[in-house]
């Protein structure tokens, strides 16, 4: 009997669905910060006379920041601890987007957004990891893709307040960045209580402290279901009970050791793919609708109709990847992506361009939430938030350049080329997790990442 045994065998309940509702607003008010920066951009070039320049940093400010703040995150996490990480990227991120809410020029406000950036970086790098540690293998899917589907929220609310804030209260741009920031006191109350990973626990040793958090989980979930729990099967495999200390070289060296690059190669290629695809879309779907006829308010209007298309995505991708697997759910969703993005290049009407968007909407989110649900799973106990850190940091490449590249792309390949472009990246995503992913569907955590001897195997890869 072992303690991650008897973790994994309790029925998905009450406690489990907290964890999920605190980790899901984390989510939600990353989403809605990051996203509510291109609402703000008209504003602060009135604001501040800025040129379209200055106004592109701006836009790229939250992801340079995702950027380091996923890496710190995720070598953090695997030093410290978990829930120590969430809680100071939480209090990092709301103190800098208040701060940029009350920036007098222009420098102090985009070096608030960077920092607010890397604080929500953080936090987004380490949620998903910190949670799949508390879930029965065979949910695992459908709880950490139902995690990252609370993203969407934060976008289709970051939209509203686009909408109906920014245009219509005074000073309305500084106003929407305190509502991103005010509901994260509330949160900070609730995560007072969260228990630290069992699983980071036990891979450093610290098995009383896990035994204590395990036993009360198990207590909870026998009252919320009103049953006796499961018997206890025997666990196939075991973490690390004693573990190397991560830092950026030594993790970089093992997550590309000859054992895990195939793993590591797939994993970052799916991540930039996604995302230099998905911020290349919403960087411009405004601006595209703008140049199509329609008012600022209106392509505001429409956006909403897009964002709310998230939601459907990201759902129902989660409940699809316990039942295709993970890597057939995140093919189908990067092919209906590619699909819909070849299908946008051929559209030109406002309405068929808000519909083929909302479907390439859709199908984006949708591949994020198997993403999500599978960065995770492929990296051992003792690095896997610094694993699912630089994946992540990996991808905020691709957030950062997609902008620029398909800018410059537009003036010479016009509208139908740049996303004829995005189809052929979401094509070679396609590609790379068929051939080369791993599959994950109820195995659990250490049964698809400890192999016989992990505390040798670690250190000398570390070495």
């Amino acid at each position: 009997m072992t303690l991650l045994a008897r973790l994994d065998r309790l029925p998905l309940s009450r406690p489990h669905y907290k964890l999920l509702l605190i980790g899901g607003l984390g989510y939600t008010f990353d989403g809605m910060d990051s996203a509510v920066v291109a609402f703000l951009l008209p504003s602060a070039k009135a604001a501040w006379g800025l040129d379209n320049g200055q106004l592109g940093l701006i836009g790229s400010a939250t992801p340079f920041g995702f950027l380091f703040g996923a890496i710190a995150a995720g070598l953090l996490g695997d030093r410290i601890g978990r829930k120590k990480v969430m809680m100071y990227a939480l209090a990092f991120y709301a103190v800098f987007s208040v701060l940029a809410a009350f920036s007098p020029n222009y420098e102090i406000f985009l070096g608030a957004r960077v920092l607010a950036g890397a604080g929500a970086g953080a936090e987004s790098a380490i949620i998903a990891p910190f949670l799949s540690e508390f879930v029965p293998a065979k949910r695992r899917g459908w709880f950490v893709g139902a995690l990252a589907g609370f993203f969407s929220f934060g976008f289709v609310m970051a939209a509203l307040i686009g909408r109906f804030v920014v245009p219509t209260v005074p000073e309305g741009w500084r106003v929407a960045q305190l509502i991103t920031a005010l509901p994260i006191v509330m949160l900070l109350w609730w995560r007072r209580s969260l228990p630290e990973s069992p699983r980071f626990l036990v891979a450093n040793g610290r098995h009383a402290e896990a035994e204590k958090i395990v036993s009360k989980l198990e207590r909870d979930v026998e009252k919320a279901t009103g049953q006796a729990l499961p018997a206890v099967p025997e666990a196939e495999a075991q973490p690390a009970t004693e573990t190397p200390k991560v830092n950026l070289f030594s993790a970089l060296k093992f997550l590309w050791s000859p054992a895990m690059a195939r793993r590591t190669a797939v994993i970052w290629t799916v991540w930039f793919v996604i995302t230099f695809s998905y911020y290349g879309f919403f960087s411009w779907i405004p601006t595209l609708l703008v140049e199509r006829g329609i008012t600022v308010t209106k392509s505001f209007e429409f956006s909403i109709i897009i964002y709310l298309a998230q939601i459907p995505g990201y759902f129902s991708a989660a409940w699809l990847s316990e039942r295709l697997d993970r890597k057939h759910t995140i093919a189908l969703y990067l092919a209906g992506s590619a699909v819909s993005a070849f299908w946008l290049s051929q559209m030109d009407a406002p309405w068929s361009i808000t519909l083929a968007g909302a479907v390439l909407s859709f199908f984006l989110n949708g591949t994020y939430a198997g993403v999500y649900s599978y960065t995770p799973e492929v990296f051992p106990t003792w690095i896997r938030a610094s694993g699912t850190g630089l994946s992540s940091a990996f991808g905020r490449v691709g957030s950062i350049l997609a902008p620029t590249i398909i800018g410059l792309s537009a003036a010479s390949l016009g509208f139908a080329g740049v996303f004829g472009l995005t189809t052929a990246v979401l094509a070679a995503g396609v590609v790379c997790v068929v051939v080369f992913g791993l599959s994950t569907a109820g195995r659990s955590l250490e049964e698809l990442t400890e192999h016989g001897k992990p505390v040798e195997t670690a250190k000398e890869m570390t070495k």
